[in-house]
């Protein structure tokens, strides 16, 4: 079975002669000899968690968010059902501070500052992977650095077999709640170094789900979930180039959906609200990168961007009368331009340059609109020292920040910030893969342009938001390629954070108009451990992760008030997973446990905010069929199998057991 599943630390990778992987679209792989000369660089210096290949779509999950839930140190807020909003939230830090590339680019919101995981699908996904702190291997670009934590994904490649000309993959989804998501990918060889890749995927969904919630003495009454309807298309076209030491890669992605939003459930009144709010979507990028050595101690990247993002939002009081009339339109456009070098100067000192340029404009229909743009700069310089034992890392980033306004005098002040990183890895053992870790990192996320400009909400006298990051870790990695016990990794990250002037919404002396300020100050104390193994005896192949979390993260905003020193919203002091996978032959059988511990749903640690513990298992059967020049490949997923009544997010009642079938024919 051809995948990879690794926690934080691994420096190296092994590489087993097995059946051929059905992702991968050919059921004949032929390899001629490669000969490979050069120099290893520890990838993985700053703690990384990484799911792909085979193990990543085996996965019990429909989107990105689904499958993040199986990292530690990670939250994911999610409103409900497959339409709700689902954000991730990395050791404590918020939404806003986790960057999220595709690609090896970022995707932008300067609107609000969260990226929505649930609209990216795993359906052409190579690899989803978790950084904390920053990604810190090779050249990259400024961005890179400019976050507290990053999660990268990465598409497919297209891999075409030397006697095909293309690949074919049809798949069709359905199950519980009406859901029906079909799916193609095409890839094609188009010449001897240059391939395309076509993936298209639509789904629809009722999103009306049962669920039971508590009125005075238990789970004992039942109601169905309304409104969370989703109609959604995504195509992405990809051309890929291989030129001498060097790539090039371009992709369209296209995403438009319409979907309800089921809002808060009130258990007082059931049925009374039907929460019938509606937003329409339609998301835009064309992005391109570029990747070239010249010579043997220069590498030269370049990476360019144009997005454009539309949202229409209507909420109508005349079929909810809990809300106001909202019919609004908002227009983001994104132009992105970033220029990396490396240098290998010694083979123990390499130096890495990069200059980025960002420009943003949002249009919305809102009253006294000021109708900004920002002008962003990144530079960064990073340096890394490789010597028998240690590898030592440092970088810093400065970003200037220019915002502008249609209105004189309505624009906040510039911004001009230096964040320094730290990271140092250590190897004491020769023969025995241990690695001993730390960093340091300083980073700020700018204000969004909602938090300075929404109508009469904005402040633009706001601060940056500063988080400030220490880490000590250690990993271990043992391997027998020829023994039953294949593989096993463990790894342990403790981890203090601060988080300076943080942004809070706060009322005026209107109640019903709020404002942004910096008042917030918190503290994350938290240890982060991963196990993770694999075993084959003969034809039946066995593979398990499991991850475990402990946070205490700790508002100290306000020294006067009653709750000083609480745990903060949504944040469980304790959270794991479990993944299991066994393969004989063609059928895999695999089971994911996630369980999220008690927290609070408000600063006011209070019974009444308090939220019990809850955990889902989720069972999935396949089996592949080989045809004369083709695979079909089934399967079953039963998720939360023991029908477990759990919010992930206060008064938004998640889904009971449901099904989904699976269908790939393979080409």
């Amino acid at each position: 079975m051809a995948y990879l599943i690794s926690g934080p630390g691994s420096g190296t990778t092994s590489v087993f002669a097995q059946r051929p992987d059905s992702s991968r679209l050919a059921h004949i792989q032929r390899i001629d000899s490669v000969v490979v000369v050069g120099t290893f660089r520890p990838e993985k210096v700053i703690p990384a968690q990484v799911l792909s290949g085979e193990r990543l779509q085996r996965l019990n999950a429909h989107s990105i968010a689904d499958a993040i839930r199986y990292f530690s140190g990670v939250q994911i807020k999610d409103y409900g059902g497959i339409g709700g909003l689902k954000t991730i939230n990395v050791r404590g830090m918020g939404t806003q501070h986790v960057g999220v590339f595709y690609d090896g680019i970022q995707l932008g919101n300067a609107q609000n500052g969260q990226i929505d995981l649930g609209r990216f699908s795993l359906d052409n996904m190579a690899s989803v992977t978790l950084y904390n702190g920053q990604k810190s291997s090779g050249i990259q670009a400024a961005k890179d650095y400019a976050s507290a934590s990053a999660v990268y994904l990465q598409s497919r490649i297209p891999e075409v077999s030397p006697d095909r000309r293309y690949n074919l993959r049809l798949s069709l989804k359905g199950g519980s709640f009406g859901t029906v998501n079909p799916s193609i990918l095409y890839e094609q060889r188009l010449a001897e170094r240059i391939s395309n890749s076509l993936n298209a995927e639509f789904l629809y969904t009722t999103g009306r789900y049962r669920f039971s919630y508590v009125k005075a003495d238990g789970y004992d009454t039942t109601a169905v979930r309304q409104n969370g309807d989703v109609r959604a298309l995504r195509i992405e076209e990809g051309l890929f180039g291989r030129i001498p030491n060097g790539s090039w890669r371009v992709k369209a992605y296209f995403y438009n959906s319409e979907r309800g939003y089921p809002g808060a459930f009130v258990r007082e009144e059931p049925g009374k609200f039907r929460h019938e709010d509606r937003q329409w979507d339609s998301n835009f990028f064309l992005q391109g990168a570029f990747n070239k050595a010249l010579g043997k101690r220069y590498r030269l990247s370049l990476n360019a961007k144009y997005a454009y993002d539309y949202l229409h939002y209507l909420s109508d009081p005349r079929l909810d009368v809990t809300t106001m009339y909202v019919n609004n339109h908002y227009h983001q456009q994104e132009a992105y331009l970033s220029a990396a070098h490396e240098f290998n100067l010694f083979k123990w000192w390499d130096l890495n340059l990069a200059t980025d340029l960002q420009y943003n404009v949002l249009d919305a229909d809102l009253v006294n609109f000021v109708y900004p743009s920002r002008l962003m700069a990144l530079a960064a310089t990073a340096t890394t020292f490789r010597f028998d034992k240690i590898t030592l890392q440092g970088s810093l980033l400065y970003t200037f920040v220019e915002d502008f306004a249609r209105k004189s005098g309505a624009a906040a002040g510039d911004k001009n910030v230096f964040t320094p990183t730290v990271v140092m890895q250590y190897r004491p053992l020769r023969h025995i893969d241990l690695a001993l870790r730390a960093f340091y990192k300083r980073i700020f996320r700018m204000p969004t342009l909602n938090d300075l400009y929404y109508t009469f909400i904005g402040n633009k006298y706001l601060k940056p938001e500063y988080t400030t990051q220490y880490n000590l870790g250690a990993s271990y990695t043992k391997e027998w390629p020829k023994a039953h016990f294949r593989r096993f990794e463990a790894s342990l990250d403790l981890y203090y954070n601060e988080v300076d002037d943080k942004i809070i919404a706060m009322p005026t002396s209107n109640q019903f108009q709020w404002t942004m300020v910096n008042l917030g100050y918190v503290e994350i104390r938290g240890a982060d451990a991963v196990v993770s193994g694999s075993m084959r005896f003969g034809q039946l192949g066995v593979d398990g992760r499991a991850t475990y979390t402990y946070q205490k993260a700790q508002d100290f905003t306000d020294r006067t008030s009653t709750y000083y020193g609480g745990q903060i919203p949504y944040i469980p002091w304790h959270s794991a997973s479990a993944v299991v996978g066994l393969s004989f032959g063609d059928w895999c059988l695999d089971y994911s446990f996630i369980y999220t511990g008690e927290r609070y749903e408000s600063s006011a640690n209070i019974p009444e905010n308090h939220a019990p513990a809850w955990y889902t298992s989720d069972l999935a059967l396949s089996k592949r069929f080989h045809l004369r020049r083709s695979q079909l490949r089934t399967g079953i997923e039963v998720n939360n199998l023991l029908n477990q009544q759990y919010e992930v997010v206060q008064c938004y009642p998640m889904p009971g057991t449901n099904v989904k079938i699976i269908i790939s024919w393979i080409l």
